[in-house]
């Protein structure tokens, strides 16, 4: 038996002695494997057909599918019921889900040369290999070596604390709350240096982990790890970087006039001496932990027309809302826009309220339990301004999954990793007071007097997340394609911070610094660049959507609701799910292939002119 079907037949039998409910009829369809004849009487193999790769890619997609749901319910589950039996058979779960996913992914490299394969076959077969994030080698005693570090690092950074000499202790959240309220320079100091004290241990596992999961990435065909992550985007992954830089490039000089006058505002308040007028902004000033958005600082840079003339949140509260009619005013929203209502049973399976009794993940989310109709969403309702905000994201979710529900089971998912996410946001961009006033929440539309506070509460979450969305990826590639070790991993992090955000350290970081592990989508492996993509997808749908529904506003002020046509093309390409390439997907709904970031331009105009005005006379740029 060589060496792939003993490794899926070892996993085959590991899920039938180990799930707690396995499909009786889920199957692989392995290597063929030669008998016991004598050299002579064996058949002569000429390589893998065209016949066996669709049998391979219908069995795996069953497969999978059927231990997905399971993982997907395990998942619920533990989100909804925290006990250590849930967390342990969630675990088990997730740990025969992912042995399926590598072991299939080893099995599909087989047909990496094979030609004349039809466009689905070959569509899925690339999935099924560069669907997994972290690849094992097929060695068993690296495979479980990669396991174990990962475990190691998921804990290291979950139960990462910072000690204090006189013996107390802050978590991450403690520290957060700092760094997002304090105007005190020292303490903001030592609260983002001490979150930095958990990952220096991080650094020999990280390498380790990329030694191994480039090795993973290899035995599929690909150059490394990178290379692998960049295949999933439907073009060359050599050419990806290239099409991420044209969109940054694109909104670059936005960003860089919100830079400018928020590093002249954190100069009046701290002084030059600790925000220098024409250098990097210092990282620990800027509100969040990893300077990723900034809105925790609105009030030190705030426009002086910074009043919406109204507050959503008591509007609610004195119209007397609800959780449960907060979220039926988000399915009303797609009803405006044509969709279906949601089945009885979202209304009857959803957590809207946290419980009383038993501890939950409150953290909101979005569920496609069965990859049918099993739609629900988890959350914990508060009635107020922000969760109304996030019904209707979660809602796009699953309005989204419930669209792609005719497809096969590898294209039940948004184009691209980057859609999923934009959706969402795109449908919380028409939370206008023109949709509140339709709503009855507000009895006129208020002038723009206070447009330009609502825009820039907009630009110090979106605006300013835009250069870390985009570095942090670019520094794994390189790290990934051996272009610096562990001895450079903290210097090109930091280089890449200037460069991209104009951000640098605040002191000079320590020879075994791993300040990336900080950060937990490295140590976690989450790739990043999907939250850069829906970043500037989102505008680009809202800007396609607003002219589909014939809005004549500033585009800050369109809200699609109510706008039947608009809900035809969103659905359009909310039903294709992953079955063609996100350009073909993009056109669908924008009428261009191209990913394009002026639509951000277009939002921000008005925000953009202030800027322009406030840093005349103003260094801007850094050094």
């Amino acid at each position: 038996m060589s060496q792939l079907p003993r490794l899926l037949a070892l996993v085959v039998l590991f899920l039938t002695l180990t799930a707690c409910e396995q499909p009786s009829d889920a199957k692989f369809i392995p290597a063929a494997e030669t008998t016991a004849e004598t050299p002579s009487e064996a058949p002569q193999k000429t390589g893998p057909t065209v016949e066996e790769a669709r049998a391979f890619v219908a069995a795996s997609e069953s497969t999978l599918e059927q231990l997905g749901q399971h993982n997907e319910r395990m998942g619920w589950v533990l989100a909804n019921f925290i006990t250590e039996d849930t967390e342990l058979l969630a675990a088990k779960s997730a740990e025969q889900f992912t042995a399926a996913q590598v072991a299939v992914a080893s099995e599909a490299a087989r047909f990496n040369s094979l030609v004349g394969l039809d466009y689905d076959t070959a569509r899925k077969l690339n999935m099924l290999k560069s669907g997994i994030v972290i690849p094992a080698p097929m060695d068993a005693a690296k495979t479980a070596e990669q396991s174990e570090i990962g475990a190691k690092l998921s804990g290291m950074y979950g139960r990462g604390t910072y000690c204090r000499d006189d013996g107390s202790c802050l978590a991450l959240g403690e520290l957060e709350d700092i760094i997002g309220a304090s105007r005190d320079p020292a303490q903001l100091l030592e609260a983002w240096e001490g979150w930095r004290t958990v990952s220096p241990p991080m650094k020999p596992l990280y390498a380790r982990q990329v030694e191994l999961a480039n090795e993973g990435a290899q035995e599929l065909g690909f150059d490394d790890l990178g290379t692998m992550w960049r295949s999933a985007y439907d073009m060359d992954p050599a050419d990806f970087p290239g099409e991420l830089d044209k969109l940054w490039e694109q909104v670059s000089p936005l960003y860089e006039a919100l830079h400018c006058h928020v590093r002249a505002r954190l100069g009046e308040t701290y002084g030059t001496e600790i925000v220098p007028a024409d250098g990097p902004i210092p990282a620990h000033l800027l509100g969040n932990m990893w300077a990723q958005s900034w809105e925790n600082i609105f009030d030190l840079v705030a426009p002086p027309q910074t009043e919406a003339g109204y507050d959503l949140t008591a509007i609610l509260n004195d119209e007397g809302y609800d959780a449960i009619s907060m979220v039926k005013t988000g399915e009303a929203f797609f009803s405006s826009l044509g969709f279906e209502e949601l089945p009885e049973t979202f209304w009857q399976r959803s957590l809207f309220v946290k419980p009383a009794d038993r501890d939950v993940v409150c953290h909101a989310s979005a569920w496609d339990i069965d990859e049918q109709d099993d739609l629900r969403i988890k959350m914990c309702i508060d009635v107020n301004a922000e969760d109304f905000k996030t019904i209707h994201h979660e809602l796009g979710h699953n309005y989204y999954q419930r669209a792609y529900k005719g497809e096969s089971y590898l294209y039940r998912s948004s184009a691209n990793d980057g859609f999923h996410e934009a959706v969402g946001d795109t449908l919380s961009l028409s939370i206008t007071p023109e949709y509140l006033a339709k709503l009855g929440l507000l009895d006129e539309v208020p002038d723009a007097s206070g447009d330009l506070g609502l825009l820039m509460k907009q630009a110090l979450e979106k605006i300013a997340f835009l250069p870390f969305g985009l570095m942090v990826d670019q520094w794994r590639w390189k790290v990934f394609a051996g272009e610096v070790g562990p001895e450079g991993y903290n210097e090109l992090w930091w280089q890449l911070r200037e460069r991209y955000q104009g951000v640098g350290a605040p002191s000079d970081r320590p020879a075994d610094a791993f300040d990336p592990g900080a950060k937990y989508h490295v140590p976690g492996n989450t790739p990043y660049t999907r939250y850069f993509l829906a970043h500037i997808l989102q505008f680009q749908f809202h800007q396609a959507l607003c002219e589909i529904a014939g809005n004549e506003d500033p585009i800050h002020r369109c809200s699609i609701y109510g706008s039947k046509q608009a809900g035809e093309r969103l659905n359009a390409m909310l039903e294709m799910g992953r079955s063609k390439p996100w350009p073909d997907a993009l056109a669908a709904l924008t009428g261009s292939q191209e990913m394009d970031a002026t639509a951000i331009l277009d939002y921000f105009a008005p925000l953009q002119a202030w800027l322009d005005e406030q840093n005349a006379g103003r260094q801007c740029g850094w050094q």
